[in-house]
């Protein structure tokens, strides 16, 4: 029979005669048991200690333990899909618990949290939201368990890339679809160009990144004409909040129209038509980055504007012909009237037509009224303009050539030192910046307040009452009628914090609780 300890390993004891456990050296009462004889006066048995764990079975307790332990982690690393990092995260677990594992919800937590350390430390992206949802935790206390891991551990992680992120969760999603191979590649691409900028644009600074990758799979599936593909779904599949990711993508949409300002037609662009124009908008993005300001490396010719306007020229062009464009039939705009266009000439031969960069913003508005006044079939994908040939706008993918660095996976530093047409400051600290002026104007609204309360002079001293109002006409008379300023909590808080006398620096950074806790509720008096 096997000791308390689960060794099978026993050593008969010369001097005693007893037989002892080789590893621990417990004297084995089972093998000196002495039958009782006769009544309560005979002679008295040795009480046996088995140390099985519980009845009927016979396994010992500790065995039984880590059995369990690691059948749980087979089955979360088979829900996670990563059977292949089973070992390193068992291993991981049993250095963290010096071999004893465990049970409870706390050991799900930490299979979840070495399950995350393990892929990262791989450089294998994992989101945390996947792992608390599979091991049935929340995503804080999974952080908590995994910054307790780390620093056990002494482990330095590799930085998290958004776009390996982006790739793992496209990927994923798409093998859902019917989409052709070559197109899901292109989507691919430039999907991480737009989170490799969007990273340059600070939007994911602060900020988890799966709304993010959300928001930019749902722009690059409507700019490719995916049917299918909505944000909710997106947000659902990738474990984020729906209203978190549509809200970064109306911040993805508010920055290309900010890039999309260098073009000539940029007034014309806004967040309910960018999508329409993100092509010429990526595109410049594209060849703003490839742009080589040093002299080491392959060099790119610098970005220049004329081209582009004459290559979107000439893609125009190719859609119809010469003869249509001379004869006032064009399928994107028409020249009724060649006055209207003084730099408007052809050649001798007639063949090739010429514009002038002068004259493009004028032909534009032509063109833009034209495709503004037809409707936009959202079935098909396509702009039918004047009931004649249809413009396929997300067919037609010249546009993208993928050469650009920022088309792959690149460290933080890399995307910084790229160049797209655009730099901006973090939203979050635009957001802050706001929050602090709109407070420092409820402060000197409450020093006003106060004041007047105070000294009622000083009410009456600038000839106002600061009070807005306005004049209503009623019946042919003018009359002022007084409009009640709004006051909030905010405001009733910002007034005891000031007669607390507690600084307006202080105010402005907007912790109440903990002020009112330091200088109002703590300050000494009864």
């Amino acid at each position: 029979m096997p000791c308390r300890c689960g060794s099978h390993s026993t050593i008969r004891d010369d001097q005693t005669g007893n037989l002892v456990c080789s590893k621990c050296y417990t004297i084995l009462d089972f093998d000196n048991y002495e039958a009782q004889i006769g009544g309560i006066t005979g002679p008295t048995g040795t009480n046996i200690h088995i140390g099985y764990a519980g009845t009927g079975s016979r396994i010992p307790y500790k065995d039984r333990k880590i059995y369990q332990a690691k059948t749980l982690i087979h089955e979360y690393a088979l829900r996670l899909d990563i059977t292949y990092s089973e070992s390193g995260i068992t291993s991981m677990i049993k250095e963290i618990t010096d071999g004893e594992f465990g049970e409870g919800d706390w050991f799900n937590v930490l299979i979840g949290a070495c399950s995350y350390v393990v892929m990262r430390r791989d450089k294998k992206f994992f989101p945390a939201a996947e792992v608390a949802k599979a091991v049935g935790c929340d995503i804080y206390e999974l952080g908590r368990m995994i910054a307790r891991v780390v620093k056990f551990l002494k482990l330095s992680l590799p930085e998290i890339s958004i776009a390996g992120l982006f790739e793992r969760e496209f990927n994923n999603y798409m093998n859902r679809k019917n989409v052709d191979e070559d197109k899901k590649e292109m989507m691919m691409k430039q999907g991480i160009f737009l989170v490799n900028c969007a990273v340059k644009w600070s939007l994911t600074t602060g900020r988890r990144p799966l709304p993010v990758v959300a928001a930019v799979m749902a722009f690059v599936a409507e700019l490719n004409g995916v049917d299918g593909l909505k944000i909710e779904d997106v947000a659902e599949h990738v474990h984020a909040v729906v209203s978190t990711c549509k809200l970064r993508y109306k911040e993805l949409l508010a920055a290309l129209v900010r890039v999309a300002q260098v073009l000539p037609w940029g007034k014309d662009i806004s967040v309910k038509n960018v999508v329409k124009y993100a092509p010429f908008v990526i595109q410049y993005m594209e060849l703003k980055s490839m742009e080589v300001p040093g002299g080491g490396g392959e060099r790119v010719e610098p970005f220049d504007m004329e081209d582009v306007i004459s290559e979107c020229l000439q893609k125009v062009a190719a859609y119809g012909n010469d003869e249509n464009l001379s004869n006032g039939d064009s399928q994107y705009f028409e020249v009724r009237n060649r006055s209207d266009f003084p730099t408007l000439s052809n050649d001798n031969d007639g063949n090739n037509l010429k514009l002038s960069h002068e004259c493009l913003s004028l032909i534009y508005s032509t063109f833009s009224n034209e495709v503004d006044a037809e409707k936009l079939n959202g079935q098909s994908g396509q702009i039918h303009v004047r009931k004649r040939r249809g413009l396929e706008p997300y067919a037609y993918q010249d546009w993208w050539s993928g050469k650009s660095e920022l088309s792959k996976k690149l460290l933080l530093k890399q995307i910084l030192e790229k160049e797209v047409g655009f730099d901006m400051m973090p939203p979050s600290f635009i957001a802050g910046c706001k929050a602090n002026e709109r407070r420092r104007q409820k402060i000197n609204a409450a020093k006003v307040r106060i004041n007047k309360i105070m000294d009622p002079s000083y009410a009456g001293s600038d000839g106002s009452d600061n009070l807005n109002s306005s004049e209503v006409a009623c019946g042919g008379k003018k009359r002022k009628r007084r409009q009640a300023s709004e006051i909030d909590w905010e405001d009733f808080v910002i007034e005891a914090l000031l007669l607390h006398r507690v600084k307006e620096e202080d105010i402005e950074k907007g912790h109440y609780r903990a002020l009112l806790g330091l200088y109002v509720f703590n300050s000494g008096t009864i």
